[in-house]
């Protein structure tokens, strides 16, 4: 795992947040919320490697995250008995695991309908009971309308997922994150990048670019 993660420089607050909800006896499952592309998953990545470096509380040691794949668990289902006992058969290695496995669902929105299709209702259901004995321990993710629209307006998942804000990153978040980054970029592109070309970078990409986040 070592090396395999990008470095964690500016989402140490965030991380902290998603520790302290884990770390609650009930309702201990945070949901990730933010516009696309802000950083969602490279909190979930931040946490694996503090994990991996022993730098969480004692009772996270050793825990494992698994993402859940909606559209692997569904591809091939031959219908929705046969897709239901797949994820029932994940509920059950969760539960075998008392405690150690935390799974991400990105795009939590999805398992209460959006989108249509009948196994996405189906998937809010089997979760919702093993929720409430606190038999899973889940991190969601998705946008704050989504969250709204859907999350929100279903009260056992409103209760059972707790939102942590994630906001785009200002230009000095952003420029810190990038020299993070930087050694990566420099030993596979056989390269140095100076702090000044990183400041420029971050400069120019918040001036030009206008359809994605920082």
């Amino acid at each position: 795992m070592q090396g395999k993660l990008d470095p964690v420089t500016e989402t140490q607050q965030e991380i902290k947040r998603v520790v302290q909800f884990l770390y609650k006896c009930k309702k201990c499952n945070p949901c990730l919320v933010g516009d696309p592309d802000v950083g969602k998953t490279v909190i979930v990545e931040g946490l694996a490697a503090k994990i991996v470096g022993q730098a969480v509380p004692p009772k996270l040691l050793g825990n494992k995250i698994y993402a859940l794949d909606m559209g692997r668990l569904i591809a091939g289902a031959a219908n929705r008995g046969e897709f239901k006992e797949r994820l029932i058969k994940v509920i059950d290695e969760v539960k075998i695991s008392q405690g150690a496995i935390i799974i991400f669902i990105d795009e939590l929105h999805t398992l209460v309908g959006a989108g249509g299709g009948g196994s996405a209702l189906d998937v809010a259901n089997i979760l919702k009971p093993t929720l409430a004995r606190g038999e899973l321990k889940c991190i969601g993710a998705t946008t704050m309308q989504e969250y709204k629209s859907y999350i929100e307006k279903d009260g056992a998942l409103k209760r059972w997922f707790q939102s942590v804000d994630v906001l785009e990153p200002s230009i000095a978040k952003a420029t810190e994150i990038l020299k993070g980054l930087r050694h990566k970029y420099e030993s596979f592109h056989g390269v140095r990048y100076e702090d000044k070309a990183l400041v420029a970078t971050v400069m120019l990409s918040n001036k030009i670019i206008r359809d994605r986040f920082l």
